[in-house]
């Protein structure tokens, strides 16, 4: 199963998931999607080839879900948007050894527990991520919906957030003075280069 699409995407940061998770309730969003954790790692070639040229390979395990992710060069704008291809496969460890074989290395980890939401009869989704470093919200759809939805939730496009979880983690270890390694939950913190991070 494959899907290949422009994604269209910002990030909210979120003060706590619990009030969040009732504002989307009151606004009519259900949960397509309960709450699992999210193993990310991204691959590259040694040299960095992807990340210099703006492109991203994604392995996520989430449960016994298994998804290979391409993602282009983002487009400049208030939105970040960006060609995905997705392939979904049944067996992390064979995936990984494939990219392996093929060259790639992976170069940053990252988990969050993630939630899914959607409207009934609307194109967008909302995904609820509990992180590391803090709780944000991704609003997923048209430029139209994701700022009538942001509205909704009583935010503007001066709220938006363009970066990557990776890219905003690095962010957060600068704020706080410590050495930047892997985005997990307490364990397997190992110290990545920090040349190779997205």
């Amino acid at each position: 199963m494959s899907k290949s699409n422009q994604e269209t995407e910002v990030k909210l940061k979120l003060d706590g998931a619990v009030a969040s998770k009732r504002r989307l309730a009151r606004l009519g969003f259900s949960v397509t999607a309960r709450r699992v954790l999210e193993i990310n790692t991204i691959f590259d070639t040694p040299d960095s080839l992807l990340r210099r040229s703006q492109k991203l390979l994604r392995l996520r395990e989430a449960g016994a879900r298994c998804t290979l992710t391409y993602k282009g060069p983002q487009s400049a704008g208030r939105y970040k948007s960006r060609e995905e291809i997705e392939s979904v496969f049944t067996d992390a460890a064979s995936t990984r050894a494939i990219l392996e074989r093929l060259g790639f290395v992976p170069v940053f980890r990252y988990e969050k527990y993630r939630t899914e939401f959607a409207k009934p009869r609307q194109a967008g989704s909302v995904m609820l991520d509990e992180t590391p470093i803090g709780d944000y919200l991704e609003l997923e759809g048209s430029p139209a919906w994701i700022d009538r939805t942001a509205r909704a939730l009583g935010r503007s496009p001066a709220d938006y957030i363009t970066a990557s979880y990776g890219a905003l983690y690095l962010a957060d270890c600068q704020a706080k003075g410590v050495e930047p390694r892997h985005m997990v939950f307490g364990r397997g913190r190992r110290r990545f280069v920090r040349r190779q991070l997205l």
